[in-house]
Formats: C-alpha cells, sequence, structure tokens
C-alpha cells in the first residue's frame, strides 16, 4: 500500500461536489465528518476525496489551511483502512467541525476511528443491498 494522494485521488468537480452534498450520506466521529457517495470515475481510482474547514470556525485562511494539510494528512496515512473492503467507487467530503483546536494526534485517531466506521456502514449497507 502506497502512502500517496496523488492528483487523481483529489476531488475537484463541482458537478460530483454538488452530487456529494445532496445525494450523499454521511458518518461521523466529533470533531470529524465524512460525507460519501457512490460514483462512477472514468479514471483508474477507486475514490476520491477533498477536505473542508469551515469558515465559521476559523477566520483566518492560515488557520483552515492548517487544518486541512492535517486532514490530508490523516487521509494519506490512513487510506488503506478506506480502501480494503471497498467493492464499488466513492467520492468523498472529509469535513472538519469544530472550534476546538485538536493536535495531529487526537484529528489522526479520530480519523482511523471515523474511517472504521464508513467501513462498519458500508458493510452494512452491502448485506441490506444482498437481502
Amino acid at each position: 500500500m502506497s502512502f500517496t494522494y496523488s492528483k487523481d485521488e483529489k476531488l475537484k468537480s463541482k458537478k460530483l461536489i454538488e452530487t456529494l452534498f445532496s445525494e450523499g450520506k454521511s458518518v461521523s466521529k466529533y470533531p470529524l465528518r465524512l460525507v460519501y457517495h457512490q460514483v462512477d470515475f472514468d479514471n483508474n481510482v477507486d475514490l476520491k476525496i477533498s477536505v473542508s474547514v469551515s469558515k465559521k470556525h476559523f477566520k483566518k485562511a492560515v488557520d483552515r489551511n492548517y487544518f486541512k494539510r492535517v486532514l490530508r494528512e490523516c487521509y494519506r496515512l490512513n487510506k488503506n483502512l478506506l480502501n480494503s473492503n471497498l467493492e464499488k467507487k466513492y467520492c468523498f467530503m472529509f469535513l472538519y467541525q469544530t472550534k476546538e483546536r485538536l493536535s495531529f494526534e487526537e484529528i489522526n485517531q479520530k480519523t482511523i476511528q471515523l474511517f472504521e466506521k464508513f467501513q462498519a456502514t458500508i458493510h452494512k449497507d452491502n448485506k441490506n443491498d444482498e437481502n
């Protein structure tokens, strides 16, 4: 498993982002939220992800950019948890939703818990689809 965050994995399409928020589902592990939607991509990646930090919580762009960097790094280090059992292609929006300034270690731990919760949700949804 490579620990990269390539250009192909970045969610940039406005159309996909609109679809993600209008039709997507979400899982949360305070203070993180993962909005996801199953889609078909043209290229050979299994998932695309984008990160967001609320301007409401962090007024200064410096602070928002710092937490976006931390979220991208947490994704990069733990994306094997997302990729491990995916049978379909997904797009994700990874959100930081608090005013609290958590450390990298705390955010990384919450990311792992969030990705595990997502896997459990997907596994449960797949079982319901089979029945």
